[in-house]
């Protein structure tokens, strides 16, 4: 999945406005335009459309966390400037304070099935032994179950 491709289905899923989501940037210490936030969310074939970077996503997901969770005390999060998908959805699994049950269920809601032991090797350090890269086909079905559990879609 893109970083647009990201940014678009959350957007979806929690009925962000252009304000909502340029003041959810602002939470992480970074200013941007509606102009801006308008380029990133064009179809991947439109003339305007820019490409949604990785420290930008992670800016997105750090300020996402903070208007779900509020500001911590001291040093903020650095966005990190190499993305995967296990960093998303960890970025996700903590701005909604979802627990690995809850992960199961909202994947679940696809009927897509993935084990306890499975699901906590995304949340793994990459050199730890039972690190498992998260596919594609994961982080879209937990986006998916998101737009169920939420949207009721």
């Amino acid at each position: 999945m893109t970083n647009n491709d990201v940014l678009r289905r959350i957007r979806y899923i929690f009925d962000l406005s252009d304000s909502k989501m340029m003041a959810i940037f602002s939470q992480a210490d970074y200013e941007v335009t509606r102009a801006q936030i308008s380029d990133w969310l064009k179809k991947d074939d439109d003339p305007a459309f820019q490409n949604c970077s990785d420290t930008l996503l992670a800016t997105f997901l750090n300020g996402f966390i903070i208007d779900k969770r509020g500001r911590k005390d001291g040093e903020q999060p650095v966005p990190e400037k190499r993305l995967n998908n296990n960093i998303i959805l960890t970025k996700l699994k903590i701005a909604l304070n979802l627990k690995s049950e809850d992960i199961l269920e909202t994947l679940g809601l696809l009927g897509y099935r993935l084990g306890k032991h499975e699901l906590s090797a995304f949340f793994r350090k990459p050199g730890h032994k039972h690190f498992r890269e998260c596919k594609d086909q994961v982080l879209r079905n937990f986006l998916k179950g998101l737009q169920l559990k939420y949207r009721g879609e």
